[in-house]
Order: structure tokens, then sequence, then C-alpha cells
């Protein structure tokens, strides 16, 4: 589930966004991406808002993907509308016309390096870990890596990330443009 907490600026609100599942490492099952899309949305709307920062509960994981124990048991046509959904919240998320800040906090796989595709900016932990695996277990990235993925990398870095499936440090990220900047992962809130 995701919740929100905001912050006075002297510029106005920032609303802090934390998907909380850290039990799952804060993996993304349909309940919330439902609640991501509905919340961004009503931030969007949100005059006193100025600004959303997007990260994960706990320090081992911002997002580590979708959650595989739900999708195991999808059908096809679940399968397809649970990446519409993904798409969809996605998407509303970068062009909600306020600045989104994923504060990457750990482990940003699969969906979860979507979700932080998604935002504006990207601010890492030192620790952070970034990838798509999907290819490991014989799909495609469902929330639209595929589309940001080349834009923020170029389409050849893309593409190893894409087919190999590897994982790549905070650092890496952000030598090939993935993350705008690294931090200490003590020092990320603060940033």
């Amino acid at each position: 589930a995701a919740f929100m907490d905001t912050a006075e600026v002297p510029h106005g609100a920032v609303a802090i966004v934390t998907i909380n599942r850290p039990e799952k490492r804060n993996a993304l099952n349909t309940l919330t991406i439902s609640e991501i899309h509905h919340l961004m949305t009503a931030l969007g709307a949100d005059p006193t808002v100025g600004a959303i920062v997007l990260t994960g509960a706990g320090d081992k994981a911002f997002v580590a993907g979708a959650d595989i124990s739900e999708l195991a048991v999808m059908t096809p046509a679940g399968g397809q509308a649970h990446a519409a959904a993904g798409q969809r919240a996605f998407d509303a998320i970068e062009t909600l016309g306020k600045p989104v800040i994923a504060a990457v906090n750990g482990f940003a796989l699969g969906g979860g390096c979507e979700l932080a595709m998604a935002c504006t900016l990207r601010l890492a932990a030192d620790s952070a870990r970034f990838g798509q695996p999907e290819i490991n277990l014989g799909l495609t990235p469902g929330y639209a890596a595929t589309q940001r993925l080349p834009r923020l990398v170029g389409r050849g870095r893309a593409l190893e990330l894409l087919l190999t499936g590897e994982m790549i440090s905070a650092a890496r990220a952000q030598e090939i443009g993935l993350v705008n900047r690294v931090v200490a992962a003590a020092d990320l809130r603060a940033e």
C-alpha cells in the first residue's frame, strides 16, 4: 500500500509518498498500483502541493518489481490488464505537471526501475541497484521500460540492460544517465 506525508518548505508543500510493503520489498501488486495512480492524480490536482518525493519503505528496496506471486496466478487477459493499469499509473506520474522525485533507497528492479523512470528526477542511495530482470522470467517489461529506458540512456545501453537482465550499481546508473544524482544512503531523505 502507498501512504503519504507532507513537509512544509518555503515555496509550498512537498508530498512524500512511500510504497509501504517492506515484507515484499515493496513489490507492486494490483492494489498498490491502483493506490499510486489515485494518490498521484489527487496530488497533481492539489494546488497546495508543489512537488512529490516517491520512495520505498525500509532500506532494502525502493520497489523490487512487480509482485511475482500475484502475476504467477494471472490469466493472460489478467496479465494484460495488470500491465495496462501499471502503464496508466506511470503515465500519470510522468505527465503530472509537477516534479516527482524518485528517492531510490534500495533495489529498483523491473517495475521498480520503471516506476523510477516515470519520475521527473531520480536520486539514488549509493547502495541502490537498478535493473530490468524480466527476461530471466521469459517476460518483457510490462510498464513501458522499452520506451522510457532508451530515452534516458540511449538505445544501445537500454538494449543491453533489457536483453541481459543485468543489475547495475547506483554509480553505473548515474554514469549512463539513468540516475541524476547518487548520495550516501544516510543522506538520501535530506537530499
